[in-house]
């Protein structure tokens, strides 16, 4: 677990960057921090690994202030990713992975095999990825890169910066589902700076909201979208767009109802969002529901309608 209590930073006579923030991450949860270009969200994430001290505050990880421990042997306990990934270029593949544990002196049998565990986790084939150059590589396997050597020391907490901004909206797609499974299996804390409030409803367990330094609202992506806490929240979830995101939050699984419809079908796995969107571009009234290949019954466009309509208390699409 991660506890911020008050923390502040401020630059001379200016207003602080970050005021008197206080918040809890619990282990295992993705915590989404959204806010304005300028709010502290970058700062808030360089405090918690002393990449920038506080002026005023502290930050506990497992109930142990990190101002009790060296700043460089705290980072080496915290994994961080930043926008563009930030690989050595010169390095291969498995020596940017590998780049913790040797500074926390692994043995070498030990560092090769964390090295093919995360390629092999991120569907990335050790015998053909570990020795190539990161030019060598796609946009989309660089971050990939980047996020398995963040984990490549098995750290509690993981910071992210921006991860997937540099991604075009498909690839951004893939890896925020590759993040949410690997984070699922090795159940690390993440704590995501990101300016998409779409990637924070999708990947976040909950969403801080920043603006000024100030932390306005933290709360699970439901939570929020039904009782924002400010106009300025409100605004950020999306206004008119919040009973779509609504929809985002819930499997196909759970709106499945007995009965048969034509047409491709669609996954029980997939977002009612994506359900709707499926009718509507396509005409339907409903939609068959497989899982594993298996039909499972039908979701209609009438019950996507009525779960989309109700918090937002705007007119169903």
């Amino acid at each position: 677990m991660i506890r911020v209590e008050t923390l502040s930073k401020r630059y001379g006579e200016a207003p602080p960057v970050v005021d008197d923030l206080s918040m809890e991450v619990a282990a295992g949860e993705i915590c989404a921090v959204v806010g304005t270009s300028g709010s502290g969200k970058t700062t808030l994430l360089r405090m918690i690994n002393r990449l920038v001290e506080p002026s005023a505050g502290r930050v506990l990880i497992a109930g142990e202030d990190t101002r009790n421990l060296r700043g460089h042997e705290l980072r080496r306990r915290i994994g961080y990713v930043i926008q563009g990934h930030g690989l050595f270029p010169h390095w291969s593949v498995a020596d940017n992975i590998g780049t913790v544990p040797r500074l926390l002196r692994w043995k070498r049998a030990a560092i090769d095999a964390r090295v093919d565990e995360l390629l092999a986790l991120f569907g990335m084939e050790p015998a053909t990825y570990r020795d190539r150059r990161p030019a060598e590589l796609s946009g989309g396997q660089q971050q990939r890169v980047g996020v398995a050597r963040a984990l490549a020391a098995r750290p509690d907490v993981l910071l992210m910066d921006e991860p997937f901004g540099a991604l075009d909206p498909v690839i951004r797609g893939r890896a925020q589902d590759e993040l949410a499974a690997v984070q699922a299996r090795l159940g690390t804390t993440v704590v995501l700076v990101t300016h998409d409030m779409e990637e924070a409803v999708r990947l976040g367990h909950r969403i801080a909201v920043m603006d000024a330094g100030r932390l306005l609202q933290c709360a699970t992506p439901a939570e929020m979208m039904a009782r924002p806490a400010t106009p300025f929240v409100e605004a950020l979830v999306g206004g008119a767009e919040r009973p779509f995101r609504l929809l985002s939050l819930d499997r196909v699984e759970a709106a499945v109802e007995p009965g048969e419809a034509d047409g491709p079908p669609i996954d029980a796995g997939a977002n009612l969002r994506e359900a709707l969107s499926a009718c509507l571009w396509s005409g339907r009234d409903a939609l068959p529901v497989e899982r594993n290949g298996q039909r499972i019954g039908r979701v209609t466009l009438a019950a996507l309608r009525r779960r989309a309509a109700p918090e937002a208390g705007t007119p169903a699409p």
